[in-house]
């Protein structure tokens, strides 16, 4: 079966590279993708980064990328916070790039002090929004300033819900566990989630690709978030069994993607 295609939506890790490594098939796949004229983007959950460094990543692995086709979760909140609250100050879980990210957007972070005593959090009455992302440098200090917020009525976001994050030799601890601990302590939901299943990230990509979501297909590893979001959208889906999914899973799925491939060298051969 093959199907009519002419934009790609990849997400990066466990589809495109694990860790520094392309994995077997992404380079040439896309590469064929690209000579017929096919219009491809990049999705990254991972906020660790500004899209600069994940474009140099790929172009250094073998896929030529230019910054503004990679769309970061940090990106997309950040602009979304930009154009609906821009006047608000906000709390970041996260680490400094992405506070770099949202500022760059216009937007007021609040900062610690390196000597802050760790027992002490910034005054909770002076931040309107916490924001939650992966966050290597997670420590109780940010965790007890985002509580102390929340309850007191601040709202609550998050760039991304990953459990976890794939990495050569095991996955690693994500956002998911932080929003869970703080939707728990708090009593609280998470209000706004802008990354991977959430319909701002697709917005964000159709609008860039400039093309209906019917004639666009989304790429990753992760049923509950890539594959997820792309059938929202009312695109053509495919897994890519490099990651954390497998067939078994897929099998299990009462609406299952429109591929499973075992590696992205396959796409070409499915899509008109």
């Amino acid at each position: 079966m093959s199907v009519r295609c002419d934009g790609f939506v990849f997400d990066l890790d466990g589809t495109v590279y694990l860790g520094e490594a392309a994995l077997p098939g992404s380079v040439e796949g896309i590469a064929e993708l690209r000579r017929r004229g096919k219009r491809v983007l990049f999705v990254s959950n991972k906020p660790l980064e500004p899209r600069t460094k994940y474009a140099a990543k790929l172009t250094r692995l073998g896929i030529p990328t230019p910054p503004e086709d990679v769309i970061t979760s940090g990106y997309v909140l950040g602009h979304h916070l930009a154009h609906h609250q821009p006047e608000l100050r906000y709390y970041v879980i996260g680490e400094a790039a992405l506070r770099a990210e949202l500022r760059g957007h216009g937007l007021t972070i609040l900062e610690e002090l390196a000597d802050q005593d760790p027992r002490e959090v910034i005054d909770p009455t002076g931040i309107d929004a916490v924001i939650v992302a992966f966050d290597r440098t997670l420590d109780y200090r940010k965790l007890n300033t985002a509580y102390q917020a929340l309850v007191r009525g601040a709202y609550f976001y998050a760039t991304n819900g990953d459990k976890t994050c794939p990495m050569p030799g095991g996955a690693i601890p994500d956002a998911g566990g932080t929003i869970a601990a703080l939707e728990v302590m708090t009593g609280r939901k998470l209000q706004l989630l802008a990354g991977k299943p959430s319909t701002l990230t697709m917005q964000v990509a159709l609008e860039r690709l400039g093309l209906p979501a019917e004639r666009c297909m989304m790429v990753g590893d992760r049923l509950e978030t890539d594959i997820a979001m792309g059938q929202n959208a009312g695109m053509l889906t495919a897994v890519a069994l490099s990651g954390v999914s497998t067939r078994a899973d897929v099998a299990r799925m009462t609406t299952p993607p429109t591929f499973a491939i075992e590696c992205l060298s396959e796409l070409p051969m499915l899509v008109e």
